[in-house]
């Protein structure tokens, strides 16, 4: 593993200080509250969105999601990364 890539797996993703992932009783969903926006995620997104704490690093997160839906790591990194970088670019996650 080189020096980037090491690094890459000790991003520690949490949500923007303005998102809130909050169950909505009403909907019956999790949704993720943002200034004048509110996005619905999907079932998967909310299990990588519960770990965006700032204390679960990329590396560690990626090896619980394998664990839990039993699966390769490399190809929940694959999805992780993915999901993060379009939440990113949204302004919800932050490193």
């Amino acid at each position: 593993m080189t020096a980037d890539s090491q690094a890459r797996m000790e991003v520690r993703p949490r949500l923007a200080p303005h998102v809130r992932l909050s169950f909505d009783a009403r909907r019956q969903r999790w949704v993720v509250l943002a200034p004048e926006r509110l996005l619905l995620p999907d079932e998967t997104a909310v299990e990588v969105l519960r770990r965006c704490t700032g204390d679960v690093s990329l590396q560690d997160m990626t090896d619980d999601l394998a664990r839990e839906f039993d699966a390769s790591p490399e190809e929940i990194l694959a999805d992780v990364e993915a999901l993060l970088r379009d939440l990113a670019e949204k302004g919800i996650i932050v490193a």
